[in-house]
């Protein structure tokens, strides 16, 4: 990607070169782009800026640029789809991890200054804001975690056919739509561009950062406090003694069981206070290694058939007799119903009965 050069009128904006994200930019290494400068004003500060179209790949649709230079230089997005360049994520999900606040003003008097100003800044000073997120350790392992680990080719593909979808489309196979019905929340499809680039309700983003807080409830304590255990999910690789140099600087650690075929594992705390506190240090994202895993509380124990008759009868079987309480060794508590009036309804619940034949003829 190389770096624009601005040009020393405010009004305009000419570059010998577009900002580029790797999935906008297509799979073909010999890809050619027309240029125009000065061909249209651009979407956020509505100055005129040269603009470039090209065909990313076989079967996908022609792109071109939609904003300026300076205005992708100052969010540190594409000039094209306006994402993030480092994550390839929405700016509002960028700026929400990282706690980062909109500077660019909406009304076109106070914009075009700040943009005047930004853009001096920016040939003297190089880039005026700092997105790498090294303020935010764990919001930037969290963008790391959601962001795509290759190119998303199918981002450039056409668009749906909308005679298509109305039954409509007589061009068959000369029609440089997909013909497909569209699937998805409709939602999606009410995106624009300024709201992406200010990172103001961008239904992408939206959708991103619920999936993030659904995944953070994990981490909510449960109420059962005998639950003293730590799910780790990703391991790729961790042994055991990596997470116990971890995990065992929140607390006193009983054990840790990994499970390989799994790629998990569950750390177990002594105290309830050591596990809460590991939870509470993942929510932005936990980092083992240098490696991202994922956490989540473990599930309570299972109770045995034998908590459940006791907790049915109160201690006692149904033919009245006192049983065995939990903990008990060498009595095995009868199932309730099996004995009625010290006879057995049927066979198969008489316990000292050999097959499904009774003794009683």
């Amino acid at each position: 990607m190389a770096d624009a050069t601005l040009s020393n009128h405010n009004d305009t904006d000419e570059v010998e070169f577009p900002i580029l994200c790797e999935t906008c930019l297509g799979d073909n290494p010999y890809v050619r782009m027309t240029k125009e400068k000065l061909g249209k004003e651009c979407k956020i500060c509505s100055r005129a800026f040269t603009i470039f179209r090209w065909l990313p790949g076989r079967g996908m649709r022609y792109k071109k640029t939609e904003i300026c230079s300076t205005c992708a230089k100052l969010k540190n997005v594409c000039q094209t789809c306006v994402l993030d360049l480092e994550h390839g994520l929405p700016v509002q999900v960028r700026d929400s991890m990282l706690s980062m606040q909109d500077e660019v003003p909406r009304e076109e008097s106070n914009r075009r200054d700040y943009l005047a100003k930004m853009a001096n800044r920016l040939e003297v000073q190089g880039d005026p804001l700092d997105f790498s997120g090294k303020a935010q350790p764990a919001g930037r392992e969290t963008l790391k975690r959601m962001a795509r680990k290759e190119p998303y080719y199918k981002r450039n593909r056409a668009h749906v056919c909308s005679f298509f979808v109305k039954g409509q489309c007589t061009r068959g196979n000369e029609c440089p739509y997909r013909h497909e019905m569209p699937d998805g929340n409709p939602e999606l499809a009410k995106q624009n561009i300024v709201d992406r680039y200010h990172g103001h309700n961008d239904p992408v983003a939206q959708r991103m950062l619920a999936r993030t807080r659904k995944s953070e409830n994990s981490l909510t304590a449960p109420a059962d406090k005998s639950i003293t255990s730590l799910f780790v999910m990703g391991m790729d690789g961790l042994a055991q003694a990596d997470l116990r140099n971890h995990f065992g600087a929140y607390g006193e650690l009983k054990s840790v069981a990994v499970v390989p075929r799994g790629n998990c594992a569950f750390v177990n705390f002594t105290s309830r206070a050591g596990a809460e506190a590991a939870a509470k240090a993942a929510l932005g994202g936990c980092v083992v290694k240098n490696k991202s895993v994922r956490l989540a509380w473990a599930k309570p124990k299972p109770k045995g058939p034998e908590s459940e008759v006791a907790k049915r009868t109160g201690g006692k079987s149904s033919d009245g007799s006192q049983q065995a309480r939990k903990g008990a060794k060498g009595i095995i508590p009868l199932p309730p119903g099996a004995l009625q009036g010290g006879k057995s309804a049927y066979p198969s619940q008489d316990p000292t009965a050999q097959g499904a034949a009774s003794s009683e003829r």
